[in-house]
Protein backbone atom coordinates (compact mmCIF):
# COMPACT_ATOMS: atom_id res chain seq x y z
CA UNK A 1 0.00 0.00 0.00
CA UNK A 2 1.29 3.74 -1.47
CA UNK A 3 0.27 6.31 1.63
CA UNK A 4 1.00 9.68 1.54
CA UNK A 5 1.09 11.73 4.71
CA UNK A 6 0.26 15.68 3.72
CA UNK A 7 2.25 17.60 6.04
CA UNK A 8 1.47 21.45 6.98
CA UNK A 9 3.31 24.22 9.20
CA UNK A 10 1.73 23.87 13.02
CA UNK A 11 1.40 20.34 12.77
CA UNK A 12 0.52 17.58 15.91
CA UNK A 13 4.35 16.56 16.31
CA UNK A 14 2.95 13.16 17.84
CA UNK A 15 0.57 12.77 15.26
CA UNK A 16 2.90 12.64 12.58
CA UNK A 17 5.06 10.44 14.35
CA UNK A 18 2.91 7.93 15.58
CA UNK A 19 1.67 7.62 11.87
CA UNK A 20 4.79 7.17 10.85
CA UNK A 21 6.18 4.61 13.72
CA UNK A 22 3.16 2.64 13.61
CA UNK A 23 3.86 1.78 9.47
CA UNK A 24 7.67 1.66 10.49
CA UNK A 25 7.03 -1.53 12.54
CA UNK A 26 4.36 -3.00 10.70
CA UNK A 27 7.06 -2.93 7.71
CA UNK A 28 9.60 -4.54 10.38
CA UNK A 29 7.31 -7.12 11.47
CA UNK A 30 6.21 -7.74 8.44
CA UNK A 31 9.46 -8.72 6.98
CA UNK A 32 10.92 -10.35 10.18
CA UNK A 33 7.58 -12.15 11.48
CA UNK A 34 5.97 -13.17 8.57
CA UNK A 35 8.39 -13.87 6.51
CA UNK A 36 7.22 -11.41 3.81
CA UNK A 37 8.39 -7.70 2.23
CA UNK A 38 7.59 -4.38 3.57
CA UNK A 39 3.65 -3.90 3.39
CA UNK A 40 3.62 0.10 3.13
CA UNK A 41 5.12 2.34 0.87
CA UNK A 42 5.10 5.20 3.12
CA UNK A 43 6.12 9.24 2.05
CA UNK A 44 5.46 12.70 3.92
CA UNK A 45 4.87 14.96 1.46
CA UNK A 46 3.96 18.70 1.50
CA UNK A 47 2.24 21.79 -0.42
CA UNK A 48 5.77 23.48 0.72
CA UNK A 49 9.11 22.87 0.77
CA UNK A 50 9.36 23.78 4.15
CA UNK A 51 7.75 22.71 7.00
CA UNK A 52 7.88 23.32 10.19
CA UNK A 53 6.07 21.08 13.47
CA UNK A 54 4.49 23.12 15.83
CA UNK A 55 7.29 22.48 18.14
CA UNK A 56 9.51 24.13 15.29
CA UNK A 57 11.17 20.83 14.36
CA UNK A 58 11.82 20.63 10.11
CA UNK A 59 9.50 18.27 8.62
CA UNK A 60 11.44 16.85 5.41
CA UNK A 61 8.50 16.80 2.90
CA UNK A 62 8.86 15.46 -0.46
CA UNK A 63 6.95 17.64 -3.79
CA UNK A 64 3.82 15.96 -4.39
CA UNK A 65 4.71 15.51 -8.03
CA UNK A 66 7.67 13.87 -7.62
CA UNK A 67 5.73 11.12 -5.90
CA UNK A 68 3.92 8.38 -8.02
CA UNK A 69 -0.43 7.93 -7.04
CA UNK A 70 -0.73 6.70 -3.64
CA UNK A 71 -3.44 5.01 -2.78
CA UNK A 72 -4.32 6.54 0.46
CA UNK A 73 -3.10 9.92 2.33
CA UNK A 74 -3.05 10.99 6.00
CA UNK A 75 -4.13 14.18 7.21
CA UNK A 76 -2.40 14.76 10.27
CA UNK A 77 -3.35 17.00 12.68
CA UNK A 78 -2.60 21.22 13.58
CA UNK A 79 -1.27 21.51 17.02
CA UNK A 80 -4.22 23.81 18.88
CA UNK A 81 -6.98 23.15 21.09
CA UNK A 82 -8.25 26.91 20.69
CA UNK A 83 -11.33 27.16 18.42
CA UNK A 84 -10.36 30.98 16.86
CA UNK A 85 -6.49 29.84 16.24
CA UNK A 86 -8.11 26.59 14.35
CA UNK A 87 -10.26 28.81 12.31
CA UNK A 88 -7.23 31.35 12.06
CA UNK A 89 -4.95 28.30 10.64
CA UNK A 90 -7.89 27.12 7.98
CA UNK A 91 -7.57 30.21 6.20
CA UNK A 92 -3.99 29.89 5.51
CA UNK A 93 -2.80 30.39 2.05
CA UNK A 94 -1.01 26.47 2.51
CA UNK A 95 -4.17 24.82 3.74
CA UNK A 96 -5.89 26.32 0.56
CA UNK A 97 -3.42 24.84 -1.44
CA UNK A 98 -3.96 21.63 0.51
CA UNK A 99 -7.64 21.69 0.33
CA UNK A 100 -7.27 21.98 -3.40
CA UNK A 101 -5.15 18.88 -3.59
CA UNK A 102 -6.78 16.76 -1.68
CA UNK A 103 -9.63 17.30 -4.29
CA UNK A 104 -8.03 16.55 -6.82
CA UNK A 105 -6.23 13.27 -5.37
CA UNK A 106 -10.22 12.15 -4.54
CA UNK A 107 -11.27 12.73 -8.29
CA UNK A 108 -8.05 10.35 -8.98
CA UNK A 109 -9.68 7.82 -7.01
CA UNK A 110 -6.96 8.29 -3.97
CA UNK A 111 -8.89 7.28 -0.55
CA UNK A 112 -8.46 9.66 1.89
CA UNK A 113 -7.41 9.60 5.63
CA UNK A 114 -7.87 12.41 8.53
CA UNK A 115 -7.45 12.11 12.33
CA UNK A 116 -8.24 14.76 14.94
CA UNK A 117 -8.10 18.15 13.96
CA UNK A 118 -6.87 16.92 10.38
CA UNK A 119 -10.50 16.19 9.72
CA UNK A 120 -11.36 19.93 9.84
CA UNK A 121 -9.12 20.15 6.57
CA UNK A 122 -10.50 17.13 5.13
CA UNK A 123 -14.36 19.02 5.96
CA UNK A 124 -13.20 22.18 4.35
CA UNK A 125 -13.10 20.31 0.96
CA UNK A 126 -16.87 19.69 1.24
CA UNK A 127 -15.95 15.86 0.55
CA UNK A 128 -17.22 15.04 3.82
CA UNK A 129 -21.06 16.68 3.36
CA UNK A 130 -23.54 14.24 3.60
CA UNK A 131 -21.18 11.74 4.82
CA UNK A 132 -20.95 10.45 8.83
CA UNK A 133 -17.36 11.42 10.46
CA UNK A 134 -16.29 11.87 13.56
CA UNK A 135 -13.62 14.38 14.98
CA UNK A 136 -11.49 15.80 18.11
CA UNK A 137 -14.70 15.89 20.51
CA UNK A 138 -13.26 18.53 22.14
CA UNK A 139 -13.80 20.80 18.89
CA UNK A 140 -17.03 18.86 18.05
CA UNK A 141 -19.23 22.24 18.45
CA UNK A 142 -16.93 23.95 16.35
CA UNK A 143 -16.98 21.31 13.54
CA UNK A 144 -21.26 20.83 13.76
CA UNK A 145 -21.48 24.79 13.70
CA UNK A 146 -19.16 25.24 10.85
CA UNK A 147 -19.88 22.04 8.42
CA UNK A 148 -23.89 21.29 9.37
CA UNK A 149 -24.03 18.91 6.02
CA UNK A 150 -21.39 16.58 7.60
CA UNK A 151 -23.36 13.63 9.90
CA UNK A 152 -21.16 13.89 13.17
CA UNK A 153 -20.72 11.51 15.68
CA UNK A 154 -17.95 12.61 17.89
CA UNK A 155 -18.73 9.41 20.24
CA UNK A 156 -16.78 7.04 17.87
CA UNK A 157 -13.31 6.94 17.50
CA UNK A 158 -12.96 5.81 14.03
CA UNK A 159 -15.63 6.49 10.84
CA UNK A 160 -15.14 4.68 7.70
CA UNK A 161 -16.91 5.71 4.78
CA UNK A 162 -16.94 5.53 0.46
CA UNK A 163 -14.56 8.37 0.69
CA UNK A 164 -11.68 6.97 3.43
CA UNK A 165 -11.53 7.30 6.96
CA UNK A 166 -11.92 10.02 10.20
CA UNK A 167 -10.18 9.35 13.41
CA UNK A 168 -11.06 10.93 16.99
CA UNK A 169 -8.92 13.41 18.97
CA UNK A 170 -4.94 13.64 19.21
CA UNK A 171 -4.30 9.95 19.88
CA UNK A 172 -7.04 8.63 17.44
CA UNK A 173 -3.87 8.91 14.94
CA UNK A 174 -2.53 5.61 16.19
CA UNK A 175 -5.82 3.92 15.54
CA UNK A 176 -6.38 5.50 12.72
CA UNK A 177 -2.92 4.00 11.73
CA UNK A 178 -3.78 0.84 13.23
CA UNK A 179 -6.94 0.51 10.83
CA UNK A 180 -5.02 1.08 8.08
CA UNK A 181 -2.61 -1.69 8.99
CA UNK A 182 -5.82 -4.00 9.30
CA UNK A 183 -6.99 -3.31 5.71
CA UNK A 184 -3.79 -4.69 4.37
CA UNK A 185 -3.73 -7.21 6.72
CA UNK A 186 -5.61 -8.26 10.09
CA UNK A 187 -2.94 -10.69 11.57
CA UNK A 188 -0.39 -8.03 11.10
CA UNK A 189 -2.67 -5.43 12.41
CA UNK A 190 -2.35 -7.83 15.41
CA UNK A 191 1.22 -7.93 15.76
CA UNK A 192 1.79 -4.43 15.49
CA UNK A 193 -0.99 -3.76 18.12
CA UNK A 194 0.84 -6.18 20.71
CA UNK A 195 4.38 -4.80 19.85
CA UNK A 196 3.11 -1.04 20.52
CA UNK A 197 1.22 -2.30 23.04
CA UNK A 198 -2.22 -0.49 21.92
CA UNK A 199 -5.09 -1.65 20.29
CA UNK A 200 -7.88 0.06 17.93
CA UNK A 201 -10.61 1.52 19.91
CA UNK A 202 -14.24 1.69 18.72
CA UNK A 203 -15.12 4.93 21.12
CA UNK A 204 -14.04 7.97 22.40
CA UNK A 205 -17.01 8.52 24.76
CA UNK A 206 -14.93 7.86 27.68
CA UNK A 207 -12.95 10.68 27.31
CA UNK A 208 -15.51 13.34 26.58
CA UNK A 209 -15.72 16.25 29.58
CA UNK A 210 -19.50 17.38 29.37
CA UNK A 211 -18.05 20.34 30.67
CA UNK A 212 -15.85 21.34 28.30
CA UNK A 213 -18.15 21.43 25.62
CA UNK A 214 -20.77 23.47 27.39
CA UNK A 215 -18.10 26.02 27.23
CA UNK A 216 -19.00 26.89 23.67
CA UNK A 217 -22.01 28.41 24.14
CA UNK A 218 -23.80 30.32 27.22
CA UNK A 219 -26.92 28.85 27.13
CA UNK A 220 -25.50 25.15 27.09
CA UNK A 221 -22.76 26.26 29.81
CA UNK A 222 -26.11 27.33 32.36
CA UNK A 223 -27.92 24.44 31.35
CA UNK A 224 -24.99 21.71 32.33
CA UNK A 225 -24.57 24.08 35.73
CA UNK A 226 -28.37 23.76 35.95
CA UNK A 227 -28.29 19.57 35.24
CA UNK A 228 -25.55 18.98 37.63
CA UNK A 229 -28.03 19.99 40.40
CA UNK A 230 -30.80 18.36 39.30
CA UNK A 231 -29.11 14.98 38.41
CA UNK A 232 -30.99 13.34 41.61
CA UNK A 233 -34.09 14.33 41.62
CA UNK A 234 -34.59 13.66 37.18
CA UNK A 235 -34.74 15.93 33.86
CA UNK A 236 -37.37 18.18 32.94
CA UNK A 237 -37.62 19.67 29.86
CA UNK A 238 -39.95 22.50 31.07
CA UNK A 239 -38.07 22.95 34.88
CA UNK A 240 -34.78 23.41 32.53
CA UNK A 241 -36.25 26.19 30.50
CA UNK A 242 -38.08 28.05 32.91
CA UNK A 243 -34.61 28.15 35.03
CA UNK A 244 -32.71 29.26 32.38
CA UNK A 245 -35.58 31.99 31.13
CA UNK A 246 -35.74 30.10 27.77
CA UNK A 247 -38.52 28.06 25.79
CA UNK A 248 -38.49 24.83 25.52
CA UNK A 249 -38.11 24.92 21.61
CA UNK A 250 -35.08 27.12 21.73
CA UNK A 251 -32.94 24.80 24.74
CA UNK A 252 -33.86 21.70 22.83
CA UNK A 253 -32.63 23.83 19.34
CA UNK A 254 -29.19 25.09 21.52
CA UNK A 255 -28.47 21.71 22.20
CA UNK A 256 -28.75 20.26 19.32
CA UNK A 257 -26.97 23.05 17.11
CA UNK A 258 -23.53 22.53 19.87
CA UNK A 259 -24.02 19.08 20.89
CA UNK A 260 -25.97 17.75 18.45
CA UNK A 261 -28.27 15.68 21.03
CA UNK A 262 -31.58 16.43 23.19
CA UNK A 263 -31.60 18.11 26.38
CA UNK A 264 -31.92 15.03 27.64
CA UNK A 265 -29.26 13.33 26.30
CA UNK A 266 -26.82 15.68 27.66
CA UNK A 267 -28.35 15.29 30.76
CA UNK A 268 -27.73 11.53 31.01
CA UNK A 269 -24.50 12.05 29.66
CA UNK A 270 -23.61 14.09 33.05
CA UNK A 271 -25.21 11.36 34.76
CA UNK A 272 -22.89 8.78 33.69
CA UNK A 273 -19.94 11.18 33.74
CA UNK A 274 -20.40 11.81 37.71
CA UNK A 275 -21.48 7.78 38.14
CA UNK A 276 -17.84 7.02 36.19
CA UNK A 277 -16.50 9.57 38.97
CA UNK A 278 -18.18 7.92 42.21
CA UNK A 279 -17.35 4.31 40.69
CA UNK A 280 -14.04 4.88 40.40
CA UNK A 281 -14.14 6.23 43.92
CA UNK A 282 -15.08 3.13 45.87
CA UNK A 283 -16.80 4.56 48.64
CA UNK A 284 -20.52 3.70 47.77
CA UNK A 285 -22.28 0.80 46.24
CA UNK A 286 -23.54 0.45 42.66
CA UNK A 287 -27.68 0.71 44.07
CA UNK A 288 -26.05 4.18 46.03
CA UNK A 289 -24.79 5.28 43.29
CA UNK A 290 -27.31 4.63 41.03
CA UNK A 291 -29.68 6.71 43.56
CA UNK A 292 -27.12 9.86 43.32
CA UNK A 293 -27.58 10.07 39.63
CA UNK A 294 -31.15 9.68 39.84
CA UNK A 295 -31.85 5.91 38.58
CA UNK A 296 -34.27 3.96 40.54
CA UNK A 297 -31.66 1.30 40.71
CA UNK A 298 -28.09 -0.27 39.99
CA UNK A 299 -29.19 -2.42 36.86
CA UNK A 300 -30.40 0.52 35.00
CA UNK A 301 -27.17 2.63 35.53
CA UNK A 302 -25.09 -0.81 34.74
CA UNK A 303 -26.88 -1.16 31.09
CA UNK A 304 -26.89 2.25 30.44
CA UNK A 305 -22.78 2.48 31.65
CA UNK A 306 -22.11 -0.41 29.28
CA UNK A 307 -24.32 1.34 26.33
CA UNK A 308 -22.45 4.68 26.62
CA UNK A 309 -18.61 3.49 27.60
CA UNK A 310 -18.56 0.08 26.32
CA UNK A 311 -17.45 -0.56 29.78
CA UNK A 312 -18.73 -2.69 32.76
CA UNK A 313 -18.89 -1.38 36.18
CA UNK A 314 -15.66 -3.81 37.12
CA UNK A 315 -13.57 -2.61 34.20
CA UNK A 316 -14.41 1.43 35.56
CA UNK A 317 -12.91 0.62 39.30
CA UNK A 318 -10.17 -0.33 37.66
CA UNK A 319 -9.97 1.66 34.64
CA UNK A 320 -6.99 4.37 35.02
CA UNK A 321 -8.28 6.78 32.83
Amino acid sequence: MRISILALDGLFDTGLSVTLDTFLVANALSKRMMGGTPRFDVSVVGVRKRVRSRHGLAVPVQGIVARPKPDWVVVPALATSMPDELVESLERPDVRDARAQLLAWQQAGVRLAASCLGTFILAETGLLDGLEATTNWGLAPLFRQRYPNVRLDESRMLVPTRLGVTAGAAMGHLDLALWLVRTVSPELATLVSRYLLADIRSSQAAYIIPNHLAQADPLIQRFEQWSRKNLRSGFSLQDAASALATSTRSLQRRCQDVLGKSPLAYFQDLRVEHAQALIRAGTLDLESIAAEVGYGDGATLRSLLRQRLGRGVRELRTDLL
